[in-house]
């Protein structure tokens, strides 16, 4: 199976004729190219010209986070797949108001929707009655900065609700980014992280262009279509997740390294994360419209390929919410 590959040591990535080879002081290891789609770069990862090259033409992205676990970019090869009519039409849906705003409402509704589900499976009652109120807001909403306001209540009553399950030592207390602050809110900044990459490399793989999106606003040197397509699975991927490693105590305080101005998950840590993230885009479920099991990843770009269809006026776009 192919997926993704995470090299969480500090070293470097060489090429010898066509291997591709991760080399530091303990080992020498060669990459199984055919079984990867995208490479996950936690360590300090010097890569030379020619192996950067090398997985270019294999169509292999390259996402480098920092030692803190903080996303930093992303080395994006050549699409693959180009359709100049598809990127007409994307761009076309981005400048035509109306076209835009229901967009972004499907993917915010996508998200809520999902976010009810979690609140049914974590025992969270009282905030969903809230939730579900602001996703009939939505329904009215008539400008960008109104949707996203409205999915900012969203979260926050979510967040409020996830507080009264979680241990003591994983409280929420508020939303913090870039250091966070605790524990809770240093899974949630690595997970959004790692799955906005892993969209990203899903959408590489369609004729989608990621620079246009619809409820982030496009900006340079910035993949927001990935930010769009993510908001629908944070929930039902990195928000599990998350919960399951915490209840489950796979994950615990001793993972996380404190100091006064933040909270950061140490190194075993990432390693427990990543390696739990990994198992789950793997985790198959019955598909009910296919009538057959995909994976997680595959849903991700069944999402994408549904937001062509309607893009090419094939197939009105509804954004997933899972049912399970």
């Amino acid at each position: 199976m192919t997926g993704n590959y995470y090299i969480m040591s500090n070293g470097i990535l060489k090429r010898k004729e066509n291997t591709i080879y991760f080399i530091n002081k303990e080992v020498k290891r060669a990459l199984p190219l055919t079984q990867i789609k995208t490479i996950f770069l936690f360590g300090n990862v010097t890569v030379s010209s020619q192996a950067v090259k090398f997985l270019a033409m294999n169509h292999i992205p390259i996402h480098i986070f920092n030692k803190y676990g903080f996303y930093v970019g992303t080395y994006y090869p050549r699409e693959k797949y180009l359709s100049g009519r598809l990127l007409v039409k994307q761009a076309e849906h981005y400048l035509d108001g109306e076209k835009r705003l229901y967009l972004a409402k499907e993917f915010v509704k996508g998200a809520a929707l999902n976010i009810v589900q979690n609140c049914y499976r974590f025992k969270i009652h009282e905030e969903t009655e809230e939730i579900n109120k602001l996703v009939e807001e939505l329904k009215t909403a008539e400008k960008i900065t109104e949707v996203m306001n409205i999915e900012a209540r969203i979260r926050e009553e979510y967040y409020k609700g996830i507080d009264k399950v979680m241990p003591e030592e994983f409280k929420f207390v508020k939303r913090t980014r870039q250091p966070p602050k605790n524990r809770l809110n240093a899974l949630i900044s690595l997970g959004n992280s790692i799955l906005y990459t892993t969209v990203l490399s899903e959408i590489y793989l369609t004729q989608l262009n990621p620079t246009i999106s619809y409820l982030h606003e496009p900006f340079e040197r910035r993949f927001s279509l990935s930010l769009d397509l993510a908001e629908i699975f944070k929930p039902i991927i990195v928000d599990r997740l998350i919960f399951a490693l915490v209840r489950q105590r796979i994950i615990q305080a001793k993972h996380f390294d404190l100091d006064l101005n933040s909270c950061l998950l140490s190194k075993e840590g990432k390693r427990i994360f990543v390696s739990h993230y990994d198992k789950k885009l793997k985790t198959t479920i019955k598909h009910k419209k296919l009538g057959r099991s995909v994976s997680y990843r595959r849903l991700i770009r069944l999402e994408a390929y549904k937001l062509i269809k309607h893009l090419l006026g094939i197939k009105r776009y509804k954004s997933f919410v899972a049912w399970w």
